[in-house]
Formats: C-alpha cells, sequence, structure tokens
C-alpha cells in the first residue's frame, strides 16, 4: 500500500486546513519544494499535491509553485485543484506532473472526464470528497444531493481505474480515518481507492491494509506528518 504525503498549496505557500476551511489554516512552509524535497529524503514514493486556490477559483492557480516542486524532486506527484479543461491537463502533464486529479469536473461534467481518460489513460484519477457520504465541489464549498457511492461507481464507465476518497469531516482533524467506509466504495465501485482525511496513528495505517483485498491501494497523510504525529518511515513501514 502505497503512502503518500500532502502537500497542500495557498498563495504558493505549503499549508494544512481543517476540514477545508480557509479561516482553519496553518502554514508550514513559506517554500513547499522544501517540504516536498523533506518527504522525498524521509523515503516518500509519491506525492500528494493540491491546489488550494485553484480548487476555489476553478483553474490552476498555484503553478510556479508546483514547477519548483517538480524541478525539486526526482518522485512522482499528482496534482489536483480546478483542473477542469483538457488543456490544463495537458499543461501539466507536459510539466511533468505525473497524474491528474479531477474532483468538481468528474461530478459535473463525466463527459469530460471520460475524454480525458481516452487521452491520458492512467494519468488520470479521480478525487471524490464528501461529508456525511454526500460528494461537495469548488473547493468544498458546495454539495449536492449525489452520494460518494454512487459517483464512484459512475466513474468506473468513464475509464477511470483509481480514485481517491476524503472525508472531509476527519480532514485535517487527526481523528482517524474512516477505513470502513472508504473500504465500501472501493467494492462497490471496484476501483482502486487512495483513502484520506483524518489519518492519525499507524493503527490506522494497518486498519487500512487489512482492507487492500478490498481494493484499497494507497494513503494519503497530512497533518499527522506535519504535526509530528506519525514518522513517514514508520507509516511506509506499516504500510509495507
Amino acid at each position: 500500500m502505497l503512502i503518500l504525503p500532502a502537500i497542500d498549496i495557498r498563495d504558493g505557500k505549503c499549508v494544512r486546513l481543517t476540514q477545508g476551511d480557509f479561516n482553519k489554516e496553518i502554514v508550514y512552509s513559506e517554500n513547499p519544494e522544501d517540504k516536498a524535497a523533506e518527504w522525498e529524503n524521509a523515503g516518500a514514493e509519491f506525492l500528494h499535491v493540491v491546489d488550494l486556490d485553484g480548487a476555489r477559483e476553478g483553474s490552476p492557480t498555484n503553478i510556479f509553485a508546483i514547477k519548483r516542486i517538480l524541478e525539486r524532486v526526482t518522485i512522482p506527484i499528482e496534482v489536483g485543484g480546478g483542473i477542469r479543461t483538457l488543456d490544463d491537463m495537458e499543461n501539466l502533464i507536459d510539466m511533468g506532473v505525473e497524474r491528474i486529479i479531477l474532483g468538481s469536473v468528474a461530478a459535473e461534467d463525466p463527459d469530460l472526464v471520460r475524454e480525458a481518460a481516452e487521452e491520458f489513460g492512467e494519468k488520470i484519477v479521480v478525487g471524490i470528497d464528501a461529508r456525511d457520504g454526500v460528494v461537495a465541489v469548488h473547493g468544498w464549498n458546495d454539495f449536492g444531493a449525489m452520494r460518494a457511492e454512487e459517483l464512484a461507481m459512475s466513474i468506473g464507465d468513464c475509464g477511470i481505474s483509481t480514485i481517491i476518497y476524503t472525508d472531509i469531516s476527519r480532514d485535517g482533524t487527526l481523528t482517524g480515518i474512516n477505513a470502513e467506509h472508504t473500504a465500501e466504495i472501493a467494492e462497490k465501485s471496484g476501483l482502486d481507492v487512495i483513502a484520506s482525511g483524518g489519518v492519525a496513528s499507524l493503527d490506522d495505517i494497518r486498519k487500512l491494509k487489512e482492507y487492500e483485498q478490498s481494493g484499497i491501494v494507497g494513503a494519503i497523510i497530512g497533518k499527522a506528518l506535519y504535526e509530528g504525529v506519525i514518522n513517514l518511515a514508520d507509516a511506509i513501514k506499516a504500510a509495507g
């Protein structure tokens, strides 16, 4: 199971939010590329990068920060946040981004997701963010009526094989991962799922690993790493 350290970027800085609330922000570094290098040196094999401004504005915003990360590390990165056109996807891939995360557009424009999957193949993954099982879009500011399971099951028809599932109510809270619901989504959709939101201990990693056969293939860790609650090398060992 893959462990992906999270690097959330706002105004060019590496930050963490609590439950996606922009008013509950902690700045961990003025230079996200420094944190990226730190995680690579600690053994990370893949990085999860989110353009928070892009997610809220609807188009990639922190391109220069992403470029600096790509210049600094040798491991692959995935990027999400406001990516809603094929041109945006192509530009990021041309920059060297390994995987593109489609969020709001997956709920609102499945035809575009299908087209992206046809064009870029495995480089496209879908991020499903939900609170109480209801999908959130536009930087977690808007909630519709679609359930996370419903969206996940429809994603496979678009040619997507991997999704990232985030439980918003747990994100940035260090209250523990919702392993059971994540595994349920993996089982119902038949897709590979990367878990996100609330990882607070090595026990969370071990719990997710128990559901590997359900389709959980990775876990994203943010605040627990930045606060020193989890050591990245220990997390990688627990996941291995």
